[in-house]
């Protein structure tokens, strides 16, 4: 068994609103310093495979098909073997 851990995060370049929120938020509560803040998904997926190389293979299919839009999405996939 295998836990892929998918983040998701807009590409460079791509207008992210929430994290422009975030940071007018840490300003008008006095947090100095901050110049930028970027908000990133992380989906977490349990994969019962045969390898390591499988499950990834697996999560990154996800990612191309479904979790993510590939216009928009920059992602990176981490996996690691669980003892179940």
């Amino acid at each position: 068994m295998f836990r892929a851990r998918v983040e998701i995060r807009l590409k460079k370049g791509i207008s992210d609103p929430e994290g422009k929120n975030i940071l007018k938020a840490v300003h008008l509560l006095g947090f100095e310093g901050v110049k930028d803040v970027g908000v990133a998904k992380v989906i977490e997926l349990l994969i019962d495979a045969e390898s390591r190389e499988d499950a990834a293979r697996r999560a990154d299919m996800m990612c191309q098909r479904l979790l993510t839009n590939p216009v928009i999405h920059d992602y990176t996939v981490e996996v690691e073997e669980v003892n179940r």
